[in-house]
């Protein structure tokens, strides 16, 4: 296959197994989005669902946050992890949102990336997922996966985003993403990985990476 024919392929598979793509982090608006995608590092998608709940009882707007303290956010958060450094970054990005954008969350990478504990992932997928802005957010699912397609190379986080931004056509990067993490869960997990039930692998993956794969599974 091509390299044009191994992206047809997975564009056209992932669509087949999802036509319908659930968003990971529960949220009702860009700013419990903003905090939930916040929380997520380090963090199950799945443990974060079970904490914002408890914390958006409690808060879930900029103006109501920062009502609470740094301390009892993080008691909250704990499960979570990095409590001490999500507490604080939720409680600055809260008052910086109050006190330059209305309480409102900005519409741009620039304008994200420059509040507390927010880094280009957690941007992207605030564009992404809340206002629609094209962006290819990359989680360690799309890293593992772009690497075992022979899709990029490996090297890191960055390099993974401008290949995949250079290959996939930009009108699906929003849905893709979410399609490959979805993908990298079900089928092909850093542990527990089965070739057999992971179609795309098998069919288009890095040759190193299946010779790997079959030696350590050799009976």
């Amino acid at each position: 296959m091509t390299k044009n024919e191994k992206v047809t392929f997975v564009i056209n598979k992932l669509n087949e197994l999802y036509p319908e793509i659930p968003i990971p982090l529960d949220h009702k608006d860009p700013y419990t989005l903003l905090v939930a995608v916040l929380l997520s590092a380090q963090c199950t998608d799945v443990r974060v669902n079970q904490i914002t709940p408890l914390l958006f009882a409690k808060a879930d707007n900029p103006y109501d946050m920062v009502k609470m303290s740094i301390e009892e956010i993080a008691a909250i958060i704990r499960p979570c992890g990095l409590s001490p450094m999500k507490s604080k970054g939720i409680h600055g990005l809260s008052e910086i949102l109050i006190e330059k954008y209305n309480g409102e969350v900005p519409q741009s990478f620039e304008a994200l990336e420059s509040l507390p504990a927010v880094g280009h992932k957690t941007a992207s997928v605030v564009m992404s997922q809340a206002f629609g802005v094209p962006a290819f957010p990359v989680d360690t699912h799309i890293h593992r996966l772009m690497y075992r397609w022979n899709l990029s190379n490996g090297k890191n986080v960055q390099q993974t985003e401008k290949d995949a931004k250079r290959i996939f056509p930009e009108e699906i990067w929003n849905d893709l993403h979410l399609q490959i993490i979805w993908y990298g869960r079900e089928y092909s997990p850093a542990r527990g990985w089965d070739l057999e039930k992971d179609i795309i692998t098998k069919t288009i993956g890095r040759k190193s990476v299946i010779d790997s794969y079959l030696k350590k599974n050799a009976s």
